[in-house]
């Protein structure tokens, strides 16, 4: 089940981050109200997402980052 959710996960971060960098590119083409919905928006969703992808890795961010020494 982690797997999938992974699967699915990462390429939702993926479009996200693309999401922010598109409308930080084209805030001059948008209106406030449109930039603000779309990038505030996604902002928070690429938290959220960011996340569940930590929660999802952490035994390997422990594994990894926060072994003992």
């Amino acid at each position: 089940m982690k797997k999938f959710a992974l699967k699915l996960l990462n390429p939702i971060i993926a479009l996200l981050i693309l999401n922010q960098a598109l409308s930080a590119l084209l805030s001059g083409l948008l209106s406030r109200d449109a930039f603000e919905t779309i990038h505030e928006t996604g902002g928070v969703l690429l938290l959220v997402g960011v996340v569940l992808h930590l929660l999802l890795n952490w035994n390997w961010v422990k594994a990894t980052y926060l072994k003992k020494k």
